[in-house]
């Protein structure tokens, strides 16, 4: 057994090698996958999309806040991958009483490659954790980032009503990280009227594919709506998944239109 600490502060107690994971986090269960941990990895969310062959094959446990506690007893994990944010206190909190649960607290783009390292290291992939970071920071440091002055986004992830992302977010980082600046100032994620953002004078307003679906039809309605700004569909997993899909956030588009 080994001593480790997880991002939230807390000291638990886990095998060397963990050999029963359980993963409540769509976006870690891809990490787990892209660090070789096929056999270790034995139950999933259902939400956990990512890889395709997991979703088929992994045994579900609920949903990130909704957890079967008799399915995870009868998987018997030696550790379970949460998150702070995507999962709830009260849940997590009963599993701590029964299980080594390693809490994630991701915020930034920085954080996301902290918890990567530590993922890997809990995990015994350190090496391909480093590598994965590596891989990500060189894909980095090749973008291009936008010319001249900052462009200043709305981010959009819900409809009716309207919902934008401010700051204190993960997203609010990527945002950032990629050369645009978030003009929604308030913290984390708050309704917003069209007036409203008539009144930010965004540049470029960004409807995210997910949570809720914006589609071209919405584009077209905001071109008539906030003309002059320029709207743009973008890949919302890009922006909100932390962890291994770092890697495709410098390598393509953010644009889906």
């Amino acid at each position: 057994m080994k001593q480790v600490t997880d991002m939230m502060g807390n000291k638990i107690y886990i095998p060397s090698s963990p050999k029963r994971i359980i993963s409540l986090v769509p976006s870690l269960t891809e990490l787990l996958y892209d660090l070789d941990l096929e056999k270790e990895v034995v139950g999933i969310t259902k939400f956990c999309i990512k890889p395709q062959n997991w979703r088929k094959n992994k045994t579900k446990i609920g949903g990130t806040k909704t957890i079967n506690f008799e399915k995870i007893k009868a998987l018997n994990p030696d550790l379970i991958i949460a998150n702070k944010e995507e999962n709830t206190k009260e849940e997590i909190e009963g599993l701590i009483q029964l299980y080594p649960v390693w809490i994630s607290d991701i915020n930034s783009y920085k954080e996301s490659l902290l918890a990567i390292y530590k993922i890997g290291e809990i995990c015994n992939r350190k090496e391909k954790a480093t590598n994965l970071i590596q891989q990500i920071e060189h894909n980095k440091h090749n973008y291009n980032l936008p010319n001249g002055e900052l462009k200043k986004v709305l981010y959009l992830i819900w409809k009716d009503p309207y919902m934008a992302v401010g700051r204190s977010t993960y997203i609010n980082d990527i945002i950032s990280t990629l050369g645009y600046k978030n003009c929604f100032n308030k913290e984390r994620y708050k309704t917003i009227s069209i007036e409203e953002i008539n009144r930010l004078k965004p540049d470029y307003i960004f409807l995210s594919s997910e949570p809720y679906p914006f589609k071209e039809k919405h584009l077209k309605e905001f071109e008539q709506l906030i003309p002059n700004s320029i709207v743009k569909i973008v890949d919302g997993e890009l922006f909100s998944w932390y962890g291994s899909r770092l890697l495709y956030l410098f390598e393509q588009s953010i644009f889906i239109n």
